[in-house]
This record gives structure tokens, sequence and C-alpha cells, in this order.
């Protein structure tokens, strides 16, 4: 990029944190953005924060303004922030001084944001010099700010984008194998895609959460009220056939934790699948099985993991997820595993275990991520690239 003084850059953030009385609950994405913006603002270039928050459908509300997200994001920045507004935006853009940080009102105000609005594009484009997607997590929708707006300025990553798409990189695009995928999470039919895109690509793939039933169930085997997607057998025996011919070990638990209810510390039993009762639903995976997959886990050099192994929310159901998570942890600080993570249930996971800072990298992004897994092209990510 040059000598940026005095140039207008567009970097198009994740500013979409929760929030409850004004107060902002999770400052993780504001962090994110902190190391492209503050090195563009240290570089002298006019810093233009473009993002989007809650889903206004085209309305302005006060309650969706970024108004609200400038002194947060001031904070974590260590410099000020200024709010500009869609009516007075080219004045108050031209009023900046080189170095100057500003959010700009959300782009979700403009009903063609969302349908890739050439105009809305321009809309934001006439405003700036260059264009820094540094939105992962958005980067699986073409929207105006995230891939439109790409064809228009000069396009960069940010750093954001840069330590994700590398780590991406490393998990599934040229890892070092052999490769183990755990995949959990309650239904099959929300991971279709992920699982048949990773049988080609992995050695081991570890199947937890509700879907496991799916999978056991197909097998033969009688889940008893499990939550079970009965429906989509067939589709979880192809799935397994196609492992077999691109040989992938499919790793299903043996021994599971079931409760006759869904309560927190209920009584439960340990079991071998075959002998969980008519009355009983499979809550957890069960310890035997969690150590054969730390076993596995040591064999391997690279792991992509997606969703939880159990109900975790709910104890003692996160005796599984906890564990094996913790086993990854230990591998990856000794350096004999590179592990990738991401989606909102494993980030949650992974932080009820304490270990989601010993990962080698935990994405914060869900539909991005889930994208990715299923070896979709994301837009916003290809736009930066032609």
């Amino acid at each position: 990029m040059g000598d940026l003084t005095g140039k207008a850059v567009l970097v198009r953030e994740d500013l979409n944190v929760p929030m409850k009385d004004g107060v902002v609950t999770d400052d993780t994405r504001l962090r994110a953005a902190v190391p492209t913006i503050n090195e563009l603002s240290g570089r002298g270039a006019k810093v233009l924060v473009l993002a989007h928050f809650g889903r206004p459908k085209g309305q302005p509300s006060l309650d969706m303004s970024l108004a609200q997200i400038a002194g947060p994001l001031s904070q974590v920045l260590g410099r000020p922030v200024r709010y500009i507004d869609w009516e007075g935006d080219k004045a108050a853009v031209a009023a900046l001084q080189p170095g100057d940080v500003a959010v700009l009102e959300n782009t979700r105000f403009f009903g063609g944001e969302e349908k890739n609005d050439p105009a809305v594009a321009e809309r934001f484009a006439v405003l700036g010099d260059l264009y820094v997607n540094d939105a992962f997590s958005a980067a699986h929708r073409a929207h105006a700010s995230t891939e439109a707006v790409a064809h228009i300025l000069p396009a960069f990553a940010g750093r954001a984008m840069e330590t994700e798409l590398d780590a991406l990189q490393k998990a599934l695009g040229s890892p070092e194998h052999p490769v183990a995928a755990v995949v959990g999470g309650a239904k099959v039919s929300t991971k279709l895609d992920v699982l048949k895109h990773l049988v080609a690509k992995v050695d081991h793939l570890i199947i937890g959460g509700g879907m496991a039933n799916t999978f056991l169930a197909a097998r033969g085997v009688d889940v008893g009220k499990s939550l079970c997607e009965h429906d989509l057998k067939d589709t979880a025996e192809a799935i397994l056939e196609a492992a077999e011919k691109a040989n992938c070990t499919v790793h299903l638990p043996y021994d599971v934790v079931v409760a006759k209810e869904f309560a927190p510390n209920p009584p439960t039993r340990t079991v071998n699948v075959h002998e969980v009762a008519a009355d009983e639903m499979i809550l957890d995976v069960g310890p035997a099985a969690v150590e054969a997959l730390a076993d596995v886990l040591k064999t391997c050099r690279t792991l992509v993991w997606n969703g939880p192994m159990g109900a975790f929310e709910t104890p003692p159901f996160d005796a599984a997820t906890v564990a094996l998570a913790r086993t990854a942890a230990a591998l990856t600080k000794e350096g004999s595993l590179v592990s990738v993570a991401g989606g909102g249930d494993t980030v949650a996971a992974l932080n009820h275990a304490g270990v989601a800072g010993d990962f080698s990298f935990v994405s914060t992004a869900g539909g991005a991520f889930l994208e990715w897994m299923e070896g979709k092209e994301l837009p916003g990510v290809k736009a930066l690239m032609s």
C-alpha cells in the first residue's frame, strides 16, 4: 500500500457485538479489529470503518445505530473514534485529519446492502481511496460492503482476515497429514455439506453431539428417545460409504452417557451404545470412547473442530467435550498438532473447557467458518483475489 498519509481507507470490520442496556457484553470482535485499524491509522490514513449491526432490513433505527459502538471501539483502540452518519458523510470525511478513525453508520440501513446493489457499493466507495476487508465472519455473504465495493476500489485483506485465511489454509487447504476433524452439534441436517466435503479431505472424522445418534441409528443401533434424525439414516449411510472409499476412518462413540431426562445433573448411566434403554437418551460420549479418541489425536498433525461432543451447556454432559478439547490443547502446546476450531458453539465450548487460548487458531466466525468447511467459495474472499 505504501504511504497512506491523507488517503481515505474503507475498512470492513465485524462490529456486530452483543449489547445489553447500552453496554458491550463481549468485545472479542472489537479487539480483532485493532491491528488493522491501528496500523492504517499509524501510517497516516483516514480510517473509515464500515460494518453492519443487527438486522434493520434497510430501515434506520436508533437501537441499531453504530453511534453506540464508537465509544467501546475507542476504548479498545486506545485512540479517539468519531461517528459519521450517512447524511453529512462526505463533508465529515473531508474534515478528517491523517490518522483519524471514524465509524460510518450501519451499512444495512441501505436496503440494497444485502442485495449487493452496485449503487450502494458506489455510495460507500465514493468516500474512500482504498478498500480493506477485515471481516472474515461476513465474507460468506455477497453484500455491497463485502463484495461489490471490492471491485470498485483497490482491495486488500486486513490483518485479522489474513490471519484467519492463513490458519484455514494450514487446516484444510494444504494441511500436514494425518488430519482429524471433530464435527459435533445437534443435527446432521445442518452439517451435511461439511461431512460430505470432509470425508474426502481428512484421515479421521470424529462425529459427536446429537448428530452421532443419527449415524448410530444408520448402523442399526437403537438410540432410545435420543435426539435423532431417523429420516436421514440413508444419508448418514451414504456418508459412511463415501468415507470408506476415501480411506477416511469415521469414529462413532461406542460408550455413551445416558439419562431419562435432559436436565442439569440428573441420574445418569454410562453404557455401551447397544445397551441404551427405550426410555433413555444419549447426551454425551462415554469416557472409554473419549480416551480412544485422544489416542487418535496423538497420531495426527492437524485438527479441525466444529461443534461439541455432547450437550456441553448442561453438566455433566460437558465431560467429553472438555476432556477431548484439553487433549487437543496439550498436543498443540507441545507442538505436535496444528488445531483450528470455529463456530459459535465451538468457541463457547472451548472457553468452557478453558483451552480456547491454547488452540493454534479459534475462529469466531459462524456461517463463514461452516461454509469454508463445506469447501465453498466465500464471495468476500474471492473479491479480494480478482
